[in-house]
Parts: structure tokens; sequence; C-alpha cells
């Protein structure tokens, strides 16, 4: 595979070049999102037009224009997972870690994302942490999803056991 630097990045190019998905997907891996300044100086540096990137940004959800959380979730409400209570796991998610739906928490922890269909019925209700993906979600089983989570990141940072 070749690579063109735009932005100093490294951007993959296929046979054809350089794609503006391609461009879309290296800038969000390296900012967590799309910057507008960012987007502008790329369109500048390939000859893409800034209309163009914002079309594709815009159109697919895995792309977005504002900063997300440290940790996304991302919740399924298709109909298999709708039915089998996706709308309860996602109160319980919002409730457990004080972030909206398709919202940032306030400490920009968590960004919880809610989808059409993740093409897993059969694992529904389906909820995908930092793209690990949890199925036959339940509002208990979020609980101890996230609990679990907090003590890792607590354990990791030396501060387990500590009093605030």
């Amino acid at each position: 595979m070749q690579f063109k630097k735009v932005l100093g990045l490294e951007v993959p190019c296929g046979p054809g070049g350089m794609t503006t998905v391609s461009l879309l997907q290296t800038i969000q891996e390296e900012y967590g999102y799309l910057p507008e300044e960012v987007l502008q100086k790329a369109a500048e540096e390939t000859g893409f037009s800034l209309t163009d990137l914002y079309s594709i940004a815009t159109f697919y959800k895995s792309f977005s224009l504002v900063p997300r959380g440290r940790h996304r979730i991302v919740a399924c409400t298709g109909t298999a997972c709708h039915v089998r209570g996706s709308d309860s796991v996602i109160e319980e998610i919002s409730r457990v870690l004080n972030v909206k739906k398709n919202s940032t928490s306030e400490d920009g922890e968590y960004s919880l994302e809610c989808v059409n269909c993740m093409g897993a019925c059969a694992l529904g209700p389906l909820v995908v942490v930092d793209g690990c993906h949890h199925g036959r979600m339940t509002p208990a089983g979020v609980r101890l999803l996230f609990t679990e989570d907090k003590e890792k990141e607590e354990a990791k940072a030396g501060t387990a056991g500590l009093e605030k």
C-alpha cells in the first residue's frame, strides 16, 4: 500500500490515488474528530473541495464534526434491539455515566451515540464500547460493565481504593 503525506499525516492511497474517505479517516484518527480548520487546510493541500469533504463527513455516521469523549459508546436502536429493550439499556447508560443520547458528557469522558442498526441483530440489544461489542445487554449488564471499567481505569491510574 502506498501513502501520501497530507498535513504531516500518512494517508493510505489505493491504485486510483487518495480518496476523500481515507483522508477523513486519517484526520479523525489523529484528532478524534474532524476539526473545521484542519478540513480547510486538507482541502487546500489536496485539491479536494471543502464541500466534498463535508458532504462525505456528514453522510457517514462514523465521522464526527464535534469532539467526542475519550470513551465512545455506540448503542443500537434498530428494530431487533428495540424489541429486546435497547431503550432501557440506553437510559441506564445515560444515568450511570451522566451522558445524554447522542452527546458527550460534560467531563469529556464519554460519548453516547445511538445508531439505527449495527447488523448484529441476534446479539441485541448491542452496545459497543471503544470498539468492544457487548451483546444481549441489559440495564444490570450496563451497571456491571461500567463499574468494572471505572475500577480498571482507577487501577491503571493507581487510584484504586484511595479516598477522594
